[in-house]
């Protein structure tokens, strides 16, 4: 290698120097090209955002499919179906996609060489694949949080786009160094190409397992993703919204808006997203630019994690679970309950009712809430044996007193137990424990000053909260009092007794509700608490009021909840931005969000904002009802003159340190070109339940780079110097070195992904799996990469394996 001198380097690409840089320092060209270099890959993650939305939307178009179902008026059922087969998808625009720059800096880069071969294109892809197999596999594997697993679905695939990656390579050296050394003949290009739809069309077949015996789901012979439960061919399925509303529409935080936003968030949490929307949203994540995401207010999250972990007061109505006596049910006494900090231990009460001949086996566990275990109480995690006959059960917890003033402090205790044909938890399964630092009686009031039912839910549960104390055994009288409601018509009410024991802080009163499925109007009655007992007071809320609706009032709010839920899920959607909203996007730090703005998204925001400024004149997808196809069309022009940039960029770089072009794109060029699918590919591993869309499309991309990559520019050189009566020379040398190193390498990673399947030490699945030997995987394949670095370095630099070119 040459000395570093400060004498004037001729060092020229396609389109720059745009000036005389011969009176320039070498040292300040070296920085200017090299900021220049890593601006531009931020340019080309800006605009192949766009370029992957536009693939987004139109691999996600549908179309109407009329089939025979007799649930349905008609017996005829219309169902939306994706045109775009998802392996087709993936193998075509999707790899395109997140190759675009590899694959157009290769042909680029022999076009503007007079159809000469150059190192920067070829070693770009071969680098990039090296990179996207192991780096972004081994990232994959160690990202899986502890004690899961996730393994490829569609393995037929997998093992097919494996196999045409692995012979990719193979034939790659074989055309170089074996059947016609250093140079590339017609038919040998032709061949590249044409194993690209081969490829295809072979993996669809296996796909769609046209040689086998497999028995399609009906979704899945439909194109139907599957997914959340609230989401049908991407519509929000009504039914599901209103088995939500069932289940938790009665608390009292909850609203229309309030349900659609938690709906809005089920469905993100469990919809099957593609590679593109893993790729767009991983760029936008690192560019400051608008996320794809619910905005979600911090109540209405926090309320979402107690629906998840079943934190909640069961305030819904519940059917005798018990089933008339024939089913022993276990649950809490109480739904809360508090105790002192100085009383050191709390003890919670669990009751067994109904059928009592048999056992009945229930495991609890602790649950931190404001209060943490170890600090505030002692976790806790065993199992209640009820034997035939036992009808309670203590549970005793005990508290840390730290002497220490501390607010009320909250954690629960969660009941869990395999349901059979002879025991069940009842609806009282979760208990919030509150501690506490007073020693009153408390004040009995409602949580809420009125409660909605439908007509049809059988019963309403109203709870009733005991504040400022829980000292004592203490009792409240209860009793309802007509308005439009008439008890004994419209509800079952009357007087009770509600009997609080010491530390006992929450319980429901129970009221029957009557359909007579007769039309009216909403009615209402009152329900009064009075005559505490104990030193016991009553609070503000002394009095609720509940309000029986028409199933009719309540389809409307039904109604009303799917509509919002349909506007927060279009929030999620890629495309379907206008321009007005790109601008307004691209001018605007994250987008516009700017209280989710964080600090690394200004500094982004301000490096990338002539980018995004000049990008938003791309047309957005729906532009002229073209399904995206005016968008991918100009989004790829864009890449195209960027990837221009980025090669004259990449190899003055070079040359003016003294390095090789093919170390530039195995290391710089490769590394700028795949950050972005790295971030995507971890996200993806750690949100969907395969791995498919993390390191399932890695073999299928790298296959696409070769076949296209390499056999459309050398298809088109090779014909141009046939005309010519000449050869198409591509020296093998460094490339063929580097393609060798890389292929062992990568059926080193193959193999170690197949003992990974089969093999209980690594959890028997890709991602994921024990500790040890999860980090042990992903440390083998990134000094695997870092080996394949070296040594095609060295090579080039003729440390080692000198090979004459």
């Amino acid at each position: 290698m040459e000395n570093v001198t400060d004498e004037p380097r001729v060092c020229e690409g396609l389109i720059l120097p745009l000036t005389d840089e011969s009176g320039w320092s070498l040292g300040s060209r070296i920085a200017l090209y090299f900021v220049g270099l890593i601006w531009s890959f931020l340019a080309v993650a800006i605009i192949a955002d766009v370029f992957m939305v536009s693939i987004e939307v139109i691999t996600s178009r549908t179309r109407l499919l009329k089939i025979a179902n007799p649930d349905f008026p008609g017996g005829i059922e219309e169902v939306e179906i994706r045109i775009w087969n998802d392996t087709v998808a993936n193998l075509t625009l999707m790899a395109l996609g997140s190759s675009a720059p590899e694959i157009l800096l290769s042909i680029i880069e022999i076009a503007g060489n007079n159809f000469k071969s150059g190192k920067l294109g070829p070693s770009t892809i071969v680098g990039s694949a090296a990179f996207n197999l192991l780096v972004i596999t081994a990232v994959c594997i160690m990202a899986i949080p502890k004690g899961e697993c996730k393994g490829i679905r569609m393995i037929k695939v997998f093992a097919t786009t494996t196999a045409f990656s692995i012979f990719a390579y193979i034939w790659l050296y074989l055309v170089l160094q074996v059947i016609s050394p250093n140079k590339i003949e017609i038919w040998e290009a032709v061949v590249t190409f044409i194993c690209f739809p081969i490829l295809v069309v072979v993996s669809y077949m296996f796909d769609r397992d046209f040689c086998g015996t497999k028995k399609h789901e009906p979704d899945m012979e439909l194109g139907i993703a599957e997914g959340s439960p609230f989401l049908s061919a991407g519509h929000v399925d009504k039914k599901a919204v209103a088995e939500f509303m069932r289940e938790v529409g009665r608390h009292p935080d909850l609203d229309e808006s309030t349900i659609a936003q938690l709906i809005a968030l089920e469905a993100q949490k469990h919809e099957v997203h593609s590679r593109s929307w893993y790729r767009v949203n991983a760029s936008r994540a690192l560019l400051g630019q608008k996320k794809i995401e619910q905005e979600v207010e911090p109540r209405v999250l926090e309320l979402y994690q107690k629906i998840k972990n079943k934190e909640l007061p069961a305030n819904l109505p519940q059917t005798d679970h018990s089933a008339g006596g024939t089913k022993a049910v276990v649950e809490f006494r109480a739904s809360s309950c508090a105790v002192y900090e100085n009383e050191k231990k709390v003890h919670i009460v669990v009751e067994r009712f109904g059928l009592m001949s048999v056992q009945a086996v229930v495991r609890y566990e602790t649950v931190n809430g404001t209060a943490e275990a170890g600090s505030d109480y002692i976790a806790q995690r065993s199992t209640l044996v009820f034997e035939p006959g036992e009808t309670e059960k203590i549970i005793e917890i005990e508290i840390i007193d730290d002497n220490e003033w501390e607010p009320d402090e909250t954690f629960f205790v969660k009941l869990a137990m395999d349901p059979s044909e002879e025991a069940c938890l009842g609806h009282r399964s979760v208990m919030q424990v509150i501690i506490m630092n007073d020693d009153e009686p408390g004040v009995f009031e409602f949580t809420k000053t009125s409660y909605l039912i439908k007509e049809s839910a059988g019963s309403v549960f109203v709870p009733v909260s005991r504040n400022q104390g829980v000292d004592g055994k203490v009792e409240v009288q209860w009793r309802t009092k007509d308005m439009e409601a008439v008890n004994g018509k419209d509800y079952v009410g009357g007087e009770g007794t509600l009997v609080f024991e010491h530390n006992e802080k929450e319980k429901e009163i129970e009221i029957p509700i009557i359909d007579d499925q007769e039309y009216e109007k909403d009615e209402s009655f009152q329900i009064e608490l009075f005559e505490p007992t104990g030193g016991a007071q009553l609070g503000r809320l002394k009095k609720t009021v509940v309000t029986i609706i028409n199933d009719d009032d309540y389809a409307s709010i039904l109604d009303r909840v799917v509509a919002i839920t349909h506007v927060n899920m279009d929030r999620l959607k890629l495309g379907n931005a206008s321009y007005a909203d790109q601008f307004k996007d691209a001018m605007n730090v994250n987008g516009g969000d700017v209280e989710g703005a964080g600090a690394l998204d200004y500094i982004m925001h301000f490096l990338t904002f002539g980018f995004k400024v000049i990008f938003a004149i791309v047309p957005p997808p729906g532009f002229l009802n073209s399904g995206g196809w005016i968008t991918f069309v100009c989004a790829l022009g864009m890449i195209a003159i960027l990837t221009a940039l980025v090669g004259d960029l990449a190899s003055i770089f070079g040359c003016l340190i003294n390095l090789d072009a093919s170390i530039t794109a195995i290391t710089f060029v490769a590394l700028g070109t795949s950050l972005p699918d790295l971030f995507a590919s971890k996200t993806a591993a750690l949100n969907e339940k395969y791995a498919d869309n993390s390191i399932g499309n890695v073999t299928g991309s790298n296959s696409v780079n070769v076949f296209l990559g390499l056999g459309l520019p050398w298809l088109i050189a090779s014909i141009y110097w046939a005309a010519k009566d000449d050869e198409f020379i591509v020296p093998a040398g460094a490339l063929a070195f580097s393609v060798s190193v890389y292929t062992i390498c990568a059926v080193a990673c193959i193999i170690l992904l197949m003992l990974r399947r089969f093999l209980r030490v690594f959890g028997k699945n890709e991602l994921g799996g024990p500790f040890g030997p999860k980090i042990g995987c992903g440390v083998f394949l990134i000094s695997l990469w870092v080996l394949y670095i070296l040594l095609s370095s060295f090579q080039v630099t003729k440390y080692i394996f000198p090979i004459d070119e």
